[in-house]
């Protein structure tokens, strides 16, 4: 997270100044996630672009237990419930024309895409 408070805007040869973009995307369905990532990244690739990642983060798992018996008599029995969340960042480095073509894919359903575009002078 320090490589944002760092960027600087690189020129290229045309003069337009190159952007550092982060994608994170987060989602429960693993598979989804990972068809996603590797969408963006063979798109950026087949640009010509400069791709680091995925970058697989830590899982969060949201836990929740309670009671079966709704009266509170009887045994103590209970439930557990568990929700996992997984998240990938992609970084990469592009011309500010080509953002919005690298961005345009089709999203799996249950997929969330936050982008990050960083454009120090």
């Amino acid at each position: 997270m320090a490589d944002i408070a760092k960027a600087k805007a690189l020129p290229t040869e045309g003069g337009a100044s190159e952007l550092r973009i982060r994608i994170s995307l987060t989602s429960r369905f693993v598979k989804s996630l990972e068809k996603v990532c590797s969408t963006l990244k063979n798109s950026a690739k087949d640009k010509g672009l400069q791709v680091k990642g995925p970058v697989r983060l830590p899982t969060k798992k949201l836990l929740i237990t309670t009671r079966k018996s709704p009266c509170g008599e009887g045994t103590n029995t209970w439930d557990r419930y568990e929700m996992r969340i997984h998240k990938r960042l992609l970084d990469m480095q592009c011309p500010a024309s080509i953002v919005s073509q690298i961005t345009n894919v089709t999203i799996e359903p249950g997929v969330e895409i936050e982008v990050f575009i960083i454009n120090d002078n």
